[in-house]
């Protein structure tokens, strides 16, 4: 290979390092619960499986008002719902958000979601080091 070939492989390759890296997290099972026209709350679910220990620290749409990590679980017979602050995602292992478990919970919805809608989220998440990264994705409105 001629030294100029060389050079431009490896620059490609340094340029396309940032956008691999970039990403904390895969993401895989993405979806968002379809909603009754008039209803203002919905719900997020998805599972993140982190390349290093990280935290989802921060949540955004543009569809809603704001949106929470929250957890579901039973005590006493009762089921209990807390919002969290962050949610830690230890390296290589999934975490799932999933209907019963922890979730996000979408407020203040600006129109119903719909079957066959697409949400558009924006992730942030912060690794052990402190270094914070946004990751964007786009969850298919279905119905259970």
């Amino acid at each position: 290979m001629k030294p100029i070939t060389q050079l431009l492989l490896a620059a490609l390759c340094l340029l396309a390092l940032p956008a691999h890296c970039a990403d904390i997290a895969t993401i895989s099972n993405a979806w968002a619960r379809a909603t009754a026209p008039g209803q203002e709350v919905g719900a997020a679910y998805m599972t993140l499986k982190s390349t290093t220990n990280a935290e989802l620290v921060k949540v955004e749409t543009p569809a809603a008002g704001s949106v929470e990590i929250h957890m579901m679980s039973m005590k006493n017979g009762v089921m209990e719902m807390r919002m969290l602050d962050k949610l830690a995602l230890p390296s290589g292992k999934a975490v799932a958000l999933a209907p019963g478990g922890f979730h996000l919970m979408l407020f203040d919805l600006k129109k119903p979601l719909a079957v066959g809608d697409t949400l558009d989220i924006e992730l942030t998440l912060k690794d052990a080091k402190g270094k914070v990264t946004k990751q964007k994705i786009h969850l298919p409105v279905e119905t259970d």
